[in-house]
């Protein structure tokens, strides 16, 4: 007799069943989207509104208290996005400066031998690791830089002016010879890289210090003071901040709001970077340490030129997280009035109820942000990351 032969079936098939489970997937988030779409154009036509970025066009009719560019009520809505942006930009491009350096000195801190300052380290993160992001923005807000004096009675500190309209500090204006002056700091950085390598090398291969740091910066500083004897300027002129007739003249003034998200954004992502360097640096193994002290070095070189290098590899990916975490974080900076790009949205959307559109401008704002501070991490991830041979 002839073997009968029995096919499997298609709900037990090991490669049909996949595909199956997928194809539905694909098909049940397929028709939620189309309801989606559907559902949203029905409502967008019943108010007499339609998809499309054309009202960008239009007259914004709104003022910006602080711009990093030129703008007035009667600019388009496109510029005063632009200026969120801007504004944006600013405020995660300090906060991510500031909360790094104050991260790294507060992870070193944390495992200090000197009982006091590790002591402070620790309830430093404790304290602002553990409340909220938007209090702690109040309490900047409304707590320490509002109650400050009037601004016909700032507090003067030096050329630094404190009141409850902003803090006014020296600032730098460009000139003719600004330009000049950037293409001369651009070769002299680049001549004082290639000293310092050549020194290095040079260093290695004698056994000789040869004092590569501080001849390439005496180099470049040399440099500069030529080039300020030959042009007879530097490269900008910084002018003082001074009080007339009621407001700042000189300078630049940083805003209560900026203040207030800037240094809340900055120490409560600190204390997250403060535990990620005392974790890379916990990472390292002892034995680093311990023929570090053996070859003569002292705790604060053996960190520098031998721990902190080794550290670093550990420290970085989780790094990236906490800058990314700081860039999406800003846009609670609304809740002070500082204009950034949700703030700006926000008034866009409530004078041309073009939400959809304006949302994914947002979007696309910090996408663009987000994706821009990978890209740079990992280029210098890969630098950090030990060459397998």
């Amino acid at each position: 007799m002839d073997k009968q032969t029995t096919s499997t079936p298609i709900w037990r098939n090991r490669k049909a069943v996949p595909i199956i489970l997928q194809a539905i997937f694909v098909i049940v988030v397929g028709f939620a989207l189309y309801f989606m779409i559907t559902n949203m154009l029905y409502g967008l036509e019943q108010i007499g509104l339609k998809l499309g970025l054309d009202y960008l066009q239009l007259k914004a009719s709104f003022p910006i208290a602080e711009s990093l560019i030129s703008y007035s009520p009667d600019d388009p809505y496109i510029r005063a996005l632009f200026v969120g942006l801007l504004n944006t930009f600013k405020v995660s491009f300090f906060g991510i400066i500031i909360a790094s350096i104050l991260g790294i000195v507060v992870g070193i801190s944390r495992l200090s031998n000197n009982w006091m300052v590790k002591k402070l380290a620790t309830v430093y993160v404790e304290v602002f690791r553990n409340t909220p992001l938007l209090v702690q923005i109040f309490i900047w807000n409304f707590a320490v830089f509002l109650p400050m004096p009037k601004i016909q009675e700032a507090l003067h500190v030096g050329p630094f002016y404190f009141s409850n309209r902003g803090t006014a500090i020296p600032w730098f204006q460009v000139h003719s010879t600004t330009g000049i002056w950037l293409i001369i700091l651009a070769v002299l950085v680049i001549a004082a890289i290639v000293l310092y390598k050549l020194l290095m090398k040079k260093e290695i291969e004698t056994g000789k210090n040869a004092y590569p740091f501080i001849i390439s910066i005496a180099s470049f500083t040399a440099g500069c003071l030529l080039m300020f004897i030959a042009i007879g300027s530097g490269p900008v002129h910084f002018t003082a901040p001074a009080v007339q007739n009621g407001a700042f003249v000189g300078g630049t003034t940083l805003s209560i709001g900026f203040l207030s998200v800037l240094i809340a954004l900055s120490i409560y992502t600190s204390t997250f970077i403060a535990e990620i360097v005392r974790g890379g640096i916990m990472g390292v193994p002892k034995g680093q340490t311990e023929a570090a002290k053996a070859l003569g070095f002292n705790g604060s070189t053996s960190l520098r030129l031998i721990i902190f290098p080794q550290a670093i590899r550990i420290i970085i990916p989780p790094l990236t997280s906490q800058y990314l975490n700081l860039i999406k974080n800003s846009s609670l900076a609304m809740a002070v009035a500082y204009q950034d790009i949700v703030g700006i949205g926000n008034t866009v959307i409530n004078q041309t109820g073009h939400t959809i559109e304006t949302i994914f401008i947002m979007i696309a704002v910090y996408l663009f942000f987000s994706l821009t501070t990978s890209l740079f991490m990992n280029f210098f991830n890969k630098k950090f990351q030990l060459v397998e041979r």
